[in-house]
């Protein structure tokens, strides 16, 4: 049956609205919204990235934890110990009052003084992280982007500071520091061994950043949109944050999410060569230092505050590289 002119013309128009309604519709999206598709569909990720909730919780909730739990991380169960100095029970004395059983010699509960590790080495590794970036990101893009003495001067100040041993130095200064303020005798407050720790991961970390920061921001600053920024008669601090810094903050990310790592072990290094923070804090190095002469009689002594730790370094560590990979625009995850 053939069709008039003004029938055809209607059939087409029906039929090119029907593929037009069965044909998806192509939605842009923002940066971080690519950034959020790949990180779900990453199994590593969000693994890890539960177990960073998970921790960050526990360290923000320790005093509801403790209350709910009923013991302190200094409270002494010395009634059930036994007349060596070991826990009574199984596995150094787990039980359903005290999940990870007893430190030996002491009586203190492990799980809750763990619980209150995590919250002292995330509290330095994230505040030492914090600051290091800071430094390093300012001093690499003024390196950067200025150039010439300025330049020469931040690079020979990041050799330096690359060149001096961290652990010497942090054995040699950190005591010291605390005797210039405090006595032989009196006891150093948390905050003064907190804040000095601090200090000395800052004072060595920020290298890194700042070095990967000033590689980026040189390869930026001949770039069309910074010669018309320059052109407009920007000034130096839009140049360097408004027009600079957001081009940059992927790798600046991604570093972030690597250092913090590597301050929880240093912290953990530096409490088991009994440095820095006092005897009452709880920390995991003094804890692993402590088990070392109950490896034979009470192996879960060390078990638990090793695996938790393991566990935090290794899911800042997947985390950080599910982020790397994220936020490459040429990755295909």
């Amino acid at each position: 049956m053939s069709l008039s002119p003004g029938e055809g013309v209607a059939l087409a128009e029906i039929e090119s609205a029907g593929a037009a309604e069965k044909k998806p519709e192509l939605a842009g999206r923002s940066p971080g919204q690519l950034v959020w598709s790949r990180l779900r569909r990453d199994r590593t990720a969000l693994v890890s990235g539960v177990l960073l909730v998970v921790f960050v919780l526990l360290a923000l909730a320790a005093p509801l934890v403790q209350r709910l739990y009923g013991a302190s991380p200094g409270e002494v169960f010395g009634d059930l110990l036994d007349s060596t100095g070991m826990p009574l029970g199984y596995a150094g004395g787990v039980s359903g009052d005290h999940w990870f059983g007893l430190e030996p010699g002491v009586g203190r509960d492990i799980f809750i003084r763990m619980v209150y590790g995590i919250r002292t080495s995330l509290l330095i590794a994230l505040g030492a992280a914090l600051i290091t970036t800071t430094i390093g990101v300012v001093l690499g893009i003024l390196a950067g982007y200025l150039g010439g003495k300025v330049d020469a001067v931040i690079s020979w100040v990041t050799d330096v500071a690359l060149a001096m041993p961290f652990l010497i130095f942090a054995l040699a200064v950190v005591p010291t520091f605390s005797l210039r303020f405090y006595g032989p005798r009196d006891a150093v407050p948390t905050w003064f061994a907190v804040a000095t720790l601090i200090a000395v991961f800052a004072a060595f970390g920020w290298t890194s950043t700042a070095r990967l920061v000033r590689g980026q921001v040189v390869s930026l600053r001949e770039r069309e949109f910074v010669e018309a920024a320059r052109a407009s008669g920007a000034g130096l601090g839009h140049m360097l944050f408004r027009q600079l810094l957001p081009n940059i903050w992927a790798p600046i990310l991604v570093s972030f999410s690597l250092l913090v790592p590597s301050y929880v072990t240093s912290e953990a290094a530096l409490s088991f060569l009994n440095v820095g923070l006092p005897e009452s804090v709880p920390s995991f190095g003094r804890m692993i230092y402590r088990s070392i002469g109950y490896l034979e009689t009470d192996p879960a002594y060390v078990f638990f505050p090793g695996i938790t730790i393991f566990l935090i370094v290794l899911a800042f560590n997947l985390f950080g590289d599910a982020l790397r990979d994220a936020l490459d625009p040429k990755s295909s995850r």
